[in-house]
């Protein structure tokens, strides 16, 4: 098992008492040391800010050179996108032995959406972090790194760098994706801020976007009636420490956990002329391709009411605060008993947790800023509100941040 602890503010007791204190000398995610809570900077190398010569007449951003940075971050605005085929549970009981009833008592779910005809992955992204830059009132060309979280890239190389050309970036910002399945947004809100603490940059995008409809078997209703496809994205700024908007994280995977959840790669049995000159055993390899996702949906309920809630207390307690101090409660957008049962073990009321599952189903990494999106646009999530966020998926992985919007 691995896992990763941040915090951006002093610590403190546990929540409810049932977390031992961290030690008071800590690593920060971002590169910061905290002993006895006081923060002290760290030498890090970057070109993205200062372009001050240098004696030898060569600027900071040709020659790299080491300096210090102390700096916050903040979440300044926020996009989404869905394709525009909907297909609701009654349509998916024409394909399979279900109906609206089963699905929605037992998931939460009634519509998804479904990548079909024109639409593509990579341009949902885009349409997301654009809305983002937008909200943000921030400039294509002022961004300096684009993070595409995704299982589900269009490009076996990678699809991140396919959204600044599309957004118009002229500056050729740096772009690649982390695949990290539904916890793969929170990995890049963690990833994006350890950017502009520790090198120095000024804005990131951070974009959340599967297509789990092409790696569906929609013959199996154990798996069809849970997936939909969307992007969401949000942009982080840097921002004066004492304006911090990332407070605290706790990061972590299993790999024996695999066998719950996973679409694994497969060998398609070439024909016996393909392979039959005999000069090389085993030569050319079979073509890969990827299984349908398999799931075994008890094992991975039981996984997410037990890890998220005490990953979600982790990361409070890193940030040196408890379950009163938080507004929202915003889960990957899995089930809603899941949703139901972490917010009750944490002694959230449901009220006071977000949830636009019914409408999308479970989008994997984007479900988290496309309900964030949501929650925004619609005033239902205000500057200033501190939200417990959590991730949870294949891997497995899973993991909270402690956030503050705006």
């Amino acid at each position: 098992m691995a896992n990763a602890y941040g915090f951006f503010t002093p610590s403190v007791q546990s929540v409810r008492g049932r977390i031992n204190p961290s030690p008071s000398v800590g690593v920060y995610g971002s590169g910061f040391c905290s002993n006895k809570g006081i923060a002290t900077r760290v030498l890090c190398s970057s070109s993205v800010e200062g372009v001050e010569k240098l004696g030898s007449g060569v600027s900071a951003s040709e020659s790299r050179v080491p300096r210090f940075v102390s700096k916050g971050c903040k979440l300044v605005g926020c996009g989404s996108a869905v394709p525009s085929l909907k297909v609701s549970n009654d349509d998916l009981a024409k394909f399979v032995e279900t109906n609206d009833e089963w699905i929605s008592t037992r998931t939460g779910i009634r519509n998804r959406r479904v990548i079909s005809g024109a639409d593509s992955l990579t341009g949902l992204a885009a349409e997301a972090a654009r809305k983002a830059l937008e909200m943000a009132e921030v400039h294509p060309d002022d961004v300096d790194l684009v993070l595409l979280c995704t299982s589900t890239p269009e490009d076996l190389f990678g699809s991140a760098p396919q959204i600044p050309k599309a957004l118009g970036c002229k500056k050729n910002p740096l772009a690649f994706d982390i695949t990290a399945a539904c916890s793969g947004f929170i990995l890049g809100l963690v990833s994006g801020s350890s950017y502009i603490r520790g090198a120095g940059f000024r804005n990131v995008l951070v974009i959340g976007a599967d297509a789990l409809s092409r790696y569906v078997d929609w013959t199996d209703r154990g798996t069809c009636i849970l997936f939909g496809d969307a992007a969401g994205a949000v942009l982080l700024q840097a921002c004066d420490i004492e304006d911090d908007g990332l407070f605290g994280f706790d990061l972590h995977s299993d790999g024996d956990g695999q066998r719950h959840l996973h679409a694994t790669m497969k060998q398609e049995e070439l024909d016996d002329a393909a392979g039959s000159n005999g000069s090389v055993s085993g030569f050319p390899p079979n073509r890969p391709s990827y299984s349908c996702i398999k799931m075994s949906g008890n094992e991975v309920f039981r996984f997410a009411v037990r890890a998220v809630p005490q990953s979600i207390e982790y990361a409070l307690q890193n940030a040196g605060l408890t379950g009163s101090s938080i507004d929202w409660l915003l889960l990957h957008q899995a089930n809603q008993r899941i949703l139901d049962a972490v917010a009750n073990r944490l002694e959230v009321p449901l009220e006071r947790v977000i949830s636009n599952l019914a409408n999308y189903g479970n989008t994997s990494a984007a479900s988290i800023p496309l309900a964030l999106d949501e929650a925004v646009r619609s005033g239902q999530v205000q500057p200033g509100h501190t939200i417990a966020t959590a991730g949870f998926g294949a891997g497995l992985t899973w993991g909270s941040a402690i956030i503050r919007w705006g």
